[in-house]
């Protein structure tokens, strides 16, 4: 067993003093017990998944053009928080540089709402109070005429640009590395900034106070702040704090108990607008939170610990680029790609001291994601009245498929390893698996489906090159010749395995982007027929291909190689080339005891 403390960053300790100063305890995490056990319960629901957890801060290119769409879509991405921080720095209003970071604003937000999301505005960092030392902030010397015609500018051009957001007024007021001056002219600032937008967008949302602080009966600002919003009409539309780090369900009870206790009536979800703290942003503490706040019915932005050019990409450090600035997911981002395929009815999870997990049922799956990040050790999960799943049991048994996601010490990921994928018998309609959490900062999931399907869906890496086989292009044509690439996360690159009925270790591969089948050109068994895409045929053996394991040494238990059943010949990268895009064609195959060139060699991480 290992544990882990979870320390702040700096920003966070900042919090951390504040909450302090007020006499706020916040208690040590505590030594945890190795082995520890959830239950999942399927005939308990609780309605459908919205995906609240799947929002951050910044994270777009200043542009607004990248990352690519399908780094957010995968993912069900619902919310982007922005104003430009870090650009021209020192920038923004105070700076006489407005206009840079409200172009960068509105190009982040126009994309945020053509994906679906919705877009959190951020005042503060329009005006340049983003940790720079300005000079000077709204109503110094009791003047509030900068920042009325600062509001104006801003006003005019949310209507000129034709669309909704949310106001989230001013970030971290609590704090003086972004409110540097008295908590009266803060609540003065609140009380103006609110009546000029509710006058002005009445239908659009009022956010506040995204307080670098947990709600609590004891913390001074939190209190204070509630007591002046209610006594001047100016309650948010919807209440907001971070989490850096902090525990959602707890935040929510508390912050139910000072509202309720005030007659302050919040109809509309909580939103905690930056959730992990650095060293939590990794996939076990990541499906944590997830978890937490899908159990709280909060909503939640991931934070995002960049700064300079790196804040404006790589959607909050989910993403990765490499030498050639192509963007790779890391662990975390694989996290909500499973989040976001779980679909039905979310269904009831009772939680152990260390881990939670967030569960799904639709008809032919069940789906569980396990959230850890503060210990190792053996987790029992135990699976309750699968008799209310649909299609999942047959014969009083299940298929359990379950997936580690790495951290890999926060490099790239190139996709969920496959740990454990078993057909196992009900006893009382319940089955216990027993997996292994051999490291803090992964995640791990398991999927249901029916003992009879036997197959599953995988990335497929070139040894040679690490490189993923790829649909060239998104084509969804024909004769499309297939590629390697770099294993960026898409649904071009993953890989439904169908069984191919009475011939073992041999599968049709079905293209997730396409729908289209793997499949050797003209039922050539020439070396160097192109390997390319095609509509699925029944029974057409250029269209099957055998795992075969290689031997030599030091290969991993996912190593394999695709031959061709017509033929007897592998999928080859041609030449073996290592450049990205090189064809994929067929050769004759390599002892598998042969330790190179590995071109013929494929990493089947979901096998």
């Amino acid at each position: 067993m290992r544990t882990r403390l979870k320390s702040r960053s700096l920003r966070a300790l900042i919090a951390a003093c504040a909450l302090a100063v007020t006499g706020l305890i916040v208690p040590a995490t505590p030594a945890l017990a190795a082995d520890e056990a959830i239950t999942v319960d399927f005939a308990t629901t609780a309605g459908s998944p919205t995906y609240r957890a799947s929002g951050w801060i910044y994270g777009m290119t200043e542009n607004g053009s990248g990352p690519a769409d399908h780094f957010l879509r995968d993912v069900k991405f619902r919310y982007m928080r922005a104003g430009g921080a870090q650009l021209a720095s020192p920038g923004g209003w105070v700076s006489g540089a407005y206009e840079r970071r409200w172009n960068s604003t509105l190009a982040q937000a126009r994309r945020t709402i053509a994906l679906g999301g919705q877009f959190i505005l951020l005042p503060h960092d329009l005006w340049g109070a983003d940790g720079y030392p300005i000079s000077r902030f709204p109503g110094d010397n009791g003047d509030w005429t900068d920042y009325d015609n600062f509001m104006t500018r801003l006003i005019n051009d949310v209507r000129a640009a034709g669309i909704t957001v949310q106001w989230d007024l001013w970030n971290e007021p609590n704090i003086t590395l972004f409110w540097n001056r008295p908590q009266s002219q803060y609540f003065e600032l609140w009380r103006r900034g609110y009546q000029r937008i509710r006058a002005a967008f009445p239908d659009q949302l009022i956010v506040g106070p995204s307080c670098a602080c947990v709600p609590s009966t004891s913390h001074a600002f939190w209190n204070q702040y509630l007591d002046f919003v209610r006594a001047n009409n100016v309650v948010p539309d919807i209440v907001s704090w971070h989490s850096l780090p902090g525990d959602p369900v707890a935040n929510v009870s508390a912050a139910n108990t000072t509202l309720n206790s005030r007659g302050i009536q919040h109809p509309r979800p909580y939103q905690i607008n930056e959730y992990g703290a650095t060293n939590e942003q990794n996939p076990g503490d990541g499906s944590w939170y997830i978890a937490r706040l899908e159990r709280a019915g909060a909503d939640g932005l991931r934070a995002n610990w960049a700064g300079g050019a790196s804040l404006h990409n790589d959607l909050a450090n989910l993403l990765i680029r490499n030498s050639a600035g192509q963007h790779l997911p890391r662990g975390e981002w694989w996290v909500y790609r499973f989040y976001a395929s779980q679909t039905g009815q979310i269904v009831s999870v009772t939680p152990s001291a260390s881990y939670d997990a967030f569960a799904t049922k639709a008809n032919g799956s069940a789906k569980v994601l396990v959230g850890g990040g503060r210990t190792t050790g053996n987790l029992a999960v135990n699976l309750q009245r699968l008799d209310t799943t649909g299609g999942i049991v047959q014969n009083n048994q299940v298929r359990a498929i379950v997936q580690r996601v790495p951290n890999n010490a926060g490099g790239a990921v190139q996709g969920p390893v496959t740990i454990q994928n078993s057909v196992v018998t009900l006893s009382g309609n319940a089955v216990t698996l027993n997996l292994p959490n051999t490291a803090v900062d992964d995640a791990l999931t398991v999927t249901l489906v029916p003992p009879s399907d036997g197959g599953f869906t995988s990335v497929a890496v070139a040894q040679h090159s690490q490189q993923c086989l790829d649909n060239a292009n998104l084509s969804t044509g024909d004769g499309n010749v297939q590629q390697q690439f770099y294993c960026e996360g898409g649904d071009q690159q993953l890989w439904n395995f169908r069984p191919v009925s009475g011939v073992a270790g041999t599968y049709t591969l079905v293209n997730q982007q396409s729908g289209k089948c793997l499949d050797v050109s003209g039922v050539s068994t020439a070396d160097g027929a192109p390997v390319h895409q095609w509509t699925c045929l029944n029974g057409a053996q250029n269209q099957q291909f055998t795992l075969r394991r290689v031997t030599y040494g030091g290969n991993d238990a996912h190593d394999y190689q695709l031959v061709a059943r017509h033929s007897g010949k592998c999928v080859d990268v041609s030449a073996v080339s290592t450049a990205p895009r090189a064809p994929v064609l067929q050769w004759t195959c390599n002892p598998v005891g042969q330790g190179g060139p590995l071109n013929q060699t494929w990493r089947i991480w979901g096998r």
